[in-house]
């Protein structure tokens, strides 16, 4: 190639970079011009969440509205207005203020270990509650983060637009390997990935690095929080440290470097309040038919519990509840032993729940309460309502039934059920030092009831005064946590 030729060549080149510097400063200049401090890094996005509605959290909110941030509450409605619980007047107030409320079920169960229609009532009842309550509900939590795919999918069609998980971003003390921030939108909209709960050993500067370990790359952190209190309960943080990490994020949100910002989990997600879905509901114990579920205790969960039963109790005791072998009939009973005895009592009851295991009974009608036991000292009958928003209430005890050495069968009838109640759940309890054995538990409609056995062996004193101090006793479960 000669000489003259080659120098053409770069003339030419240099002539195309000069007119497209041109033309890329021409187009430039026609754009709008950014400020100075405007964000510069991926975004984060940080959901300060509260289970359980336990009535501390009004510090939470309290300290939350101090620096205009919104958070997301899980309620299980039918905790709400139980002592220690938040109120609907508290829901109500929390909803004026910006904040989100998200469901949490009806009376947070393991929801994996319940049949399919009892989940169905457990979710999407406690959505409808919610929504017939004035809350626009789209977000849900699982009760102690247990989920599979048949429960993911109940979500879906009880309406929610997502549900959070636990563990599944690294966190102080597990998951090392985990991610450092959850999607947004997420990989699986009803399994959203979150840290561990936050809990009591947990430092201010634990809950920062969940924050400053997402924001080079941005994404979704949740904080999940319980307890509000300095002390006296469990799985908290202090409303000091609480308002400490607050003040720490807001100051945060306000760099527009940093480009981080708090939003209600409904708001991170995003998607329109879907219509009420409600689950079946359940019939009354019909004429002549047992209406406990399990009613020998034969059937166990995989944690040894017999199917459909919970461990009831309250009160200054030592109790230890076990299932003992053999039983009256079949090869299991429940057996409560009791020492160090100052006040309350222990017994088995058929599980707090919308039906699947606890009987469902009808307004104006009486029922006969039937257990056959063996007790070293006198027992009695404590008798739980579920009203018709699934919340539980304590109603009645039953006469004292005598101590018997050999298996004897405690039938009692109900008064007449209130209006407004559906459903049941009755034991025999132990309130003195010593052991009760109980099976074949049984509920019939004294309409069509089947006669009982034996007669009823009534103590000696005071044989028709029901004790009366179980009003204090807790109406939801105790240990309530994630």
């Amino acid at each position: 190639m000669s000489t003259i030729r080659r120098s053409r060549r770069k003339i030419l080149a240099t002539q195309v970079i000069f007119f497209l510097t041109l033309l890329v400063a021409a187009v430039l200049a026609a754009l709008p011009s950014q400020p100075a401090s405007a964000a510069v890094g991926p975004r984060t996005v940080v959901s300060l969440t509260f289970d359980d509605a336990n009535t501390n959290q009004r510090t939470a909110a309290t300290i939350l509205d101090k620096y205009n941030l919104d958070g997301t509450f899980y309620v299980p409605s039918g905790f709400v207005g139980a002592p220690g619980y938040l109120t609907l007047a508290d829901l109500n107030a929390l909803k004026a203020a910006g904040h989100e409320i998200g469901g949490h079920t009806m009376s947070h169960p393991d929801l994996t270990t319940l049949p399919s229609d009892e989940v169905k009532r457990q979710i999407c009842n406690d959505r409808a509650w919610l929504s017939q309550q004035g809350f626009a509900v789209r977000s849900f939590a699982y009760p102690y983060a247990s989920v599979n795919a048949s429960v993911k999918a109940m979500v879906s069609t009880c309406g929610y637009n997502s549900a959070r998980g636990l563990g599944d971003v690294r966190s102080p003390a597990s998951c090392g390997n985990c991610v450092l921030a959850e999607t947004l939108p997420p990989a699986d909209a009803f399994e959203t990935r979150a840290p561990d709960q936050v809990e009591t050993n947990w430092t201010l500067k634990n809950m920062q690095d969940l924050v400053t370990r997402a924001e080079p790359r941005g994404g979704w952190v949740q904080l999940t929080f319980h307890n509000i209190c300095a002390s006296g309960c469990d799985i908290n943080v202090t409303p000091a440290v609480l308002e400490q990490f607050v003040s720490w994020l807001k100051a945060r949100t306000a760099d527009p470097l940093r480009n981080t910002v708090v939003l209600p989990v409904g708001d991170a997600v995003g998607g329109a309040v879907k219509p009420v879905v409600t689950g079946s509901t359940t019939t009354p114990i019909g004429p002549g038919v047992n209406g406990v579920v399990n009613p020998s205790m034969e059937n166990r969960d995989a944690d040894g519990t017999p199917t459909c039963w919970m461990k009831g109790g309250y009160g200054s005791n030592t109790a230890n509840l076990t299932v003992a072998s053999p039983g009256r009939t079949g090869q299991r009973a429940g057996r409560v032993a009791v020492s160090a005895y100052v006040d309350g009592d222990a017994k088995w009851l058929p599980r707090f729940d919308l039906g699947g295991c606890s009987p469902t009974i009808a307004p104006g009608h009486t029922y006969s309460l039937r257990s056959w036991y063996t007790s070293t000292a006198v027992t009695q009958y404590a008798v739980y309502l579920r009203d018709d928003n699934g919340a539980w209430h304590y109603w009645t005890s039953s006469p004292w039934f005598a101590s018997a050495t050999a298996w004897t069968q405690a039938t009692w009838t109900t008064p007449t059920i209130p209006a407004g109640m559906t459903g049941i759940s009755f034991g025999l309890s132990m309130f003195n030092n010593g052991t009760l054995t109980v099976d074949d538990a049984a509920i019939y409609d004294t309409v069509g009831a089947p006669a009982a056995a034996t007669a009823s062996v009534a103590a000696a004193t005071p044989s028709a005064a029901p004790r009366v101090d179980r009003a204090i006793e807790p109406q939801v479960p105790t240990g309530v946590q994630d």
